[in-house]
């Protein structure tokens, strides 16, 4: 009887369509509105292009303003990946329905979180795209001053102290605090991560996969010869989520998750 009433529950949760051709069916229609989704990957698997797809279809399908913040490159190089599908990401710029905002590395400061938010709250945005939160955390100790950390945050009673006990905790506090606080943003959001060498994590931090709502790993392999992309969903929370293998494919139009045959 519980389990019936969970399942049905699950179809009264509001669905954020992705436009990403075979990806809706595999959430249930789409991601749960204001989530948080990881979209994790190794280079060249496609993550930039699915978290783009995800930002056009909002803006062209449901009239939904994106936001692409990007840490990685600059943001002609995302006009030309665009062009290539069709995607001419300076026209919904200048329609409103999008916004491009590409931040160096050395133009990070303590203040850049409070200046998303800033432009989403200001903008009307609903969908937004962090490229990469593994760039974040790599920067994550200059979001930190030294009066903002105590000692106890760090140390237990038979603690010895060292540096790297207070790195691990200003990484781990970043990741718990920036999720959170796109969450209270109240839009759905996508965070690339780079995928773990090791098999033990999905993510590199080793953290946000736990902390986020949702995971999306795509996969980059040598088979007989030829590269071959997939994907699977390994969470989704509210959600029923397909966890099988599905092969995807990149071609003129973007991004198409095929049906297992």
């Amino acid at each position: 009887m519980k389990k019936s009433v969970k399942a049905s529950n699950t179809h009264l949760i509001k669905r954020v369509r992705t436009g990403i051709p075979g990806f809706d069916d595999l959430v249930q229609g789409g991601f749960p509105l204001n989530s948080s989704v990881l979209v994790c990957g190794g280079p060249g698997t496609g993550k930039t292009i699915f978290c783009l797809q995800f930002l056009v279809a909002g803006a062209l399908e449901s009239n939904e303003k994106g936001l692409y913040i990007t840490f990685e490159q600059r943001a002609e190089a995302l006009y030309k990946q665009a062009i290539q599908f069709g995607w001419e990401l300076s026209s919904l710029e200048k329609k409103g329905l999008l916004k491009i905002i590409s931040i160096p590395l050395e133009k990070i400061t303590e203040k850049t979180i409070k200046d998303i938010q800033q432009v989403v709250k200001k903008e009307g945005i609903k969908r937004i795209v962090i490229d990469s939160l593994s760039t974040l955390v790599v920067n994550a100790p200059i979001y930190t001053t030294p009066s903002e950390l105590a000692v106890k945050d760090v140390m237990g009673e038979n603690i010895i102290f060292s540096p790297p006990i207070i790195g691990d905790f200003i990484v781990k506090r970043f990741i718990y605090g920036f999720i959170e606080q796109l969450r209270a943003l109240n839009c759905t959001s996508l965070l690339i991560s780079e995928a773990s060498q090791s098999g033990e994590y999905i993510s590199r931090d080793t953290l946000s996969e736990f902390v986020c709502d949702g995971v999306v790993l795509i996969t980059f392999e040598a088979l007989g010869g030829e590269f071959s992309r997939s994907l699977i969903v390994r969470k989704m929370r509210e959600t029923k989520n397909d966890d099988n293998v599905h092969a995807l494919e990149i071609g003129k139009n973007g991004m198409i998750i095929h049906k297992i045959n």
